[in-house]
């Protein structure tokens, strides 16, 4: 496991980097996955544009004028921030700050780098919009095209998305949240892709609205960017060790340094029993009969790790110590458990590479959108069944978060499919 990339050159390349230490694998991931995402929504805008399907609107600019108090303030304040956290974390000791995302929470920082980098933005806004500056300031119309919007799009998402995902995981860890509601909020763990999927699908959509974006062709071009992204996202899942694993497997065992060894259910019944408090404050259970286990042993073609994986170092601290290692992310799981992350990075792979072949024999707008939510809620019910999450208790049925919603994305891309269908037909 690498919680953070100083430990993924140190282990690869056989490298000490330590500012790496601030660059959580997780966020690392993430930000490949924005990245890729960005680039194939500009390529499916554009594409569109190209056939004539998406349109650009037009917007009014004032040219001339020189910067604002408020835009200086706003530059100061974003550069003050940057320098007194970013460049905090890689000025400052790396004893003081063993733990980074505990220090971007707290109040410490580097006030000069703040006041520094803050006055630094400021004087560039100013120097901008000074070089552009007319005698006679000039109302203008321009034209925008979908594609020159994505970035607007990228911090909708990002922001939307971050902030659905964090509601939807207290909402499905209320204890939790009533027991430690400030820490539940700011921390980067506890993250539900479907809250963050469904708030910011419908901040997208009124942007959209707002800017007389198509809302069909849009949600098309999105659909295979966003399947990408999300298996991106979960490899960074897997290669931190972010919590999002998935049930027992007995066909193994943690040995004490951190690896794995074969198991029969005498051995795994023990290991169980020994470390009973760790798993029923885990799987939020009281009896440790209750724990969710399969055995099922990796074939000889496959490494074991891809049907059990103990989490050595993972990002969490969850587990039991490893013997011989010191300091943090010193853990691993007493049982490996099935690696979920890396299945849904496959699958979301395959269902991405059945998008994109699929793209431009689709001719009705809005089919590809509903195709995406189909398989992506295909693909996460069946993870399910091997996931350990909470579950809702409707009487005689037991489902979790992510199998409601994803049984409502699969009927919804059904309906979506056969009202875009009928619509054309009709038209």
């Amino acid at each position: 496991m690498y919680p953070n990339l100083y430990y993924a050159f140190k282990d690869l390349f056989g490298v000490e980097i330590s500012w790496l230490r601030f660059v959580n694998a997780f966020g690392f991931f993430v930000a490949i996955a924005f990245i890729l995402g960005a680039y194939i929504l500009g390529k499916e805008l554009k594409r569109k544009e190209t056939e004539g399907k998406l349109s650009y609107s037009t917007q009014e600019q004032i040219k001339g004028k020189p910067a604002s108090i408020s835009e200086l303030i706003l530059n100061f304040l974003l550069g003050f921030l940057l320098g007194f956290k970013i460049l905090g974390l890689f000025l400052l000791s790396a004893e003081s700050v063993q733990d980074p995302q505990e220090f971007i929470f707290s109040s410490r920082g580097n006030w000069p780098a703040g006041i520094l980098l803050g006055l630094l933005f400021a004087g560039m806004k100013w120097y901008e919009k000074n070089k552009q500056k007319t005698n006679k300031p000039v109302k203008e119309t321009v034209k925008v095209w979908p594609h020159e919007r994505v970035g607007d799009l990228l911090v909708l998402a990002a922001i939307f998305g971050f902030l659905g995902a964090k509601i939807f995981h207290n909402l499905e860890n209320w204890e939790e949240f009533k027991a430690n509601p400030v820490e539940a909020l700011l921390s980067f763990s506890g993250l539900t892709f479907y809250g963050g999927l469904i708030c910011a699908g419908a901040a997208i959509i009124y942007f959209a609205r707002k800017n007389n974006i198509s809302l069909r062709h849009l949600t098309d071009a999105i659909a295979p960017a966003l399947i990408l992204a999300y298996g991106i996202g979960r490899i960074g899942c897997h290669v931190a060790g972010d919590g999002d694993w998935g049930i027992l497997n007995s066909a193994y065992i943690s040995t004490a340094n951190g690896k794995m060894a074969e198991s029969d259910p005498e051995t795994f019944q023990k290991a169980i029993e020994a470390h009973s408090g760790y798993f029923l404050r885990a799987h939020g259970i009281t009896d440790i009969h209750q724990i969710r286990h399969t055995a099922v042993k990796a074939p000889s073609w496959l490494p074991d790790w891809m049907v059990a994986y103990n989490y050595p170092h993972n990002v969490l601290d969850e587990g039991i110590p490893i013997e011989g290692c010191e300091g943090l992310y010193c853990s691993q799981l007493p049982v490996p458990a099935f690696p979920t992350p890396f299945y849904e990075t496959i699958a979301c792979l395959l269902i991405f590479a059945f998008l994109w072949a699929i793209r431009k024999k689709i001719e009705t707008p809005g089919v590809l959108f509903g195709i995406y939510l189909i398989f992506n809620g295909l693909e996460r019910f069946f993870i399910e069944k091997i996931r350990v999450n909470n579950k809702y208790d409707f009487g005689f049925i037991h489902p979790t978060q992510a199998e409601i919603i994803s049984t409502a994305l699969v009927i919804a891309g059904i309906l979506i499919i056969y009202f875009m269908r009928k619509s054309k037909k009709t038209a």
